[in-house]
């Protein structure tokens, strides 16, 4: 079971990686073709006009993507900004417990704006819903996209309460049991 969720991690991070490398990709063509219009103006030649349609548009979904695909991920590898300033005073187990108590606080937060997005989701392809813009993208592609990335993160919040209850201190980095 360990390994088919970490693998359900590394694999949403590394989506949300190839979301970053598609917007590079977007950004640098767009910049590219300015520069080479702007090389051909200052040479006396005809402009390209080159344009990547509805970059920002684009950009913005796969910026939102990315992000989402990446809580699960960064969460599994203790990378998250944790604010432990109550929970590092109190002996190791009561802050495994508070802890664990915390994840699933999460995981219920998480659960329910999953639930929520999905159906959202699920409205928009009833419904055909495309985005305003040059590129008229269905919406459910992002929106589907971040509910993805949303029940990855309340399945390592569910998995991170376990290992909590379970007194793996994750949280110190070191993955041992206290």
């Amino acid at each position: 079971m360990r390994r088919a969720l970490e693998t359900l991690y590394r694999t949403a991070g590394w989506l949300a990686a190839l979301c970053l490398v598609a917007i590079l990709v977007l950004v640098s063509l767009q910049i590219g073709a300015r520069l080479l219009d702007w090389a051909l103006t200052v040479a006396g030649a005809q402009a390209t006009g080159f344009s990547v349609p509805g970059l920002a548009q684009i950009g913005g979904f796969l910026l939102g993507a990315s992000t989402f695909l990446a809580l699960a991920d960064t969460l599994a590898k203790n990378v998250h900004i944790r604010v432990d300033l109550a929970t590092q005073r109190l002996p190791a187990r009561l802050r495994q417990i508070v802890d664990g108590l915390v994840a699933l606080l999460g995981a219920a937060l998480s659960g329910f704006a999953t639930y929520a997005l999905a159906a959202f989701a699920m409205k928009s392809f009833a419904y055909g819903d495309v985005s305003y813009g040059l590129v008229a993208t269905p919406l459910v592609i992002p929106q589907g996209c971040l509910a993805f990335g949303l029940l990855v993160f309340t399945i390592a919040l569910i998995d991170e309460a376990v290992l909590a209850f379970q007194g793996e201190d994750r949280i110190q980095g070191s993955g041992e049991s206290i």
